[in-house]
């Protein structure tokens, strides 16, 4: 009889660890529940984490932007940057470009150089275009200028009080070929040299004197085959420097940048 009464006083104890027909009590099916929800919130919220933010564009470029110039990098991210006047190392012995950190063009022009790439990577799938300069302000172009005026270099640099040159319109780009290892192909001169080796039109005595290599001299053509293909017209006293029109089509049908 004992044994019986403490049988019947653990039933209701064990009937409320197994629940009726040995499931679970609801509460603890809705515990579960409210844990799988948390856990599924927080694998949310791990997998839609925020994009780091973009970086900001200097002023220059929002007022590129407006005027419907095409920021280089973000219409063909696979072509180069390296702008050769946002540091000191260039012909006039100062950072020119105080502000502008971007390359931008004219969207004619922006559209001859994504072909040029495309033509260059068919070719050489690992070579890549690479820009050291594009469109150029004209105040920027005044202080050039005036590192030039009144000196034997004074050739090489487009007068502002002329119009300027096809940089000022966006028109124009400074451009070299980048090798399968992210190296500058040999041109027989740097970038911005200004002196004769580094004229295309002198190619064939440079070659002959011993100035520049037979490699370089290729180096040269491959790169003017893409550009001039693309729409470009290569400029006789600097290697690297193309113009997408005429300077006097610029004037007639294009605006210049301030």
């Amino acid at each position: 009889m004992k044994q019986l009464l403490f049988c019947l006083l653990l039933l209701p104890s064990a009937c409320a660890l197994q629940g009726c027909g040995g499931k679970q009590p609801p509460q603890r099916q809705i515990q579960r529940a409210d844990t799988m929800e948390r856990d599924a919130a927080c694998s949310d919220s791990i997998e839609e984490a925020p994009a780091p933010p973009a970086p900001v564009k200097s002023r220059t470029a929002r007022y590129l932007d407006s005027l419907g110039f095409v920021n280089i990098a973000e219409a063909d991210s696979s072509i180069a940057i390296d702008l050769m006047y946002t540091r000191a190392d260039n012909f006039t012995g100062t950072i020119l470009y105080e502000d502008l950190k971007e390359a931008y063009l004219h969207p004619d022009a922006m559209k001859s150089l994504k072909r040029a790439q495309r033509l260059l990577k068919e070719q050489y799938p690992g070579y890549s275009l690479i820009v050291y300069d594009a469109a150029r302000p004209l105040s920027v172009q005044q202080k050039m200028w005036d590192v030039v005026k009144g000196t034997s270099k004074y050739i090489y640099v487009s007068n502002p009080s002329r119009g300027g040159g096809l940089h000022n319109y966006g028109l124009a780009v400074d451009i070299s070929i980048l090798d399968d290892k992210g190296t500058p192909l040999p041109m027989g001169t740097p970038v911005d040299h200004l002196g004769r080796e580094a004229h295309i039109t002198e190619e064939a005595a440079l070659v002959a004197q011993g100035k520049l290599t037979e490699q370089e001299r290729a180096n040269r053509l491959l790169l003017r085959q893409v550009m001039k293909e693309a729409g470009f017209h290569p400029l006789p006293s600097e290697w690297w420097h193309f113009n997408r029109v005429s300077r006097q089509t610029a004037k007639e049908r294009y605006r210049v940048i301030p």
